[in-house]
């Protein structure tokens, strides 16, 4: 799946987003610095009935928020940026695995390669560009294609 989208129209595609992927729970986040990935987040968490605010976990390594799942029951969602981890046992040190596989919960994962052994086979690869017009582009990439 693809959608390209100016900033004005993410949150209409983040409502898209979550109608396409409504029962999925890990996705990764892959995009060059600068590109929107935490502020695709945060559209998506607010999609998601969020009310906490929502910023980048580049230095706390995991946010943590409640909002609701597709039936309107609450569940967490996660928010991993793991550029600053040196290594997967840094990666596990910090709890990365247990959001992983935290029942009723979403994990988003900014510079997931890191982690690679420890997503689940489920999860959705995702890819985040910038084009020349300032218009985005999300696309779910393989596995494979990683």
């Amino acid at each position: 799946m693809q959608w390209i989208f100016t900033l004005d129209q993410l949150p209409e595609t983040a409502c898209q987003f979550w109608e396409y992927f409504a029962d999925k729970h890990v996705f990764t986040l892959d995009g060059p610095m600068g590109a929107g990935k935490t502020t695709l987040v945060k559209a998506l968490c607010e999609a998601r009935g969020v009310q906490d605010a929502t910023a980048s976990p580049t230095f706390s390594i995991i946010n943590e928020y409640t909002g609701q799942d597709t039936s309107g029951q609450p569940c967490r969602i996660y928010h991993l940026d793991l550029y600053r981890l040196k290594d997967l046992e840094d990666a596990i040190s910090a709890g990365v695995e247990e959001t992983l596989y935290q029942p009723h919960a979403i994990s988003f994962v900014e510079w997931p390669d890191i982690i690679a052994p420890l997503l689940p086979p489920d999860a959705i690869h995702l890819q985040l560009e910038v084009q020349p017009d300032q218009k985005r582009v999300l696309r779910e990439i393989a596995a494979s294609a990683k």
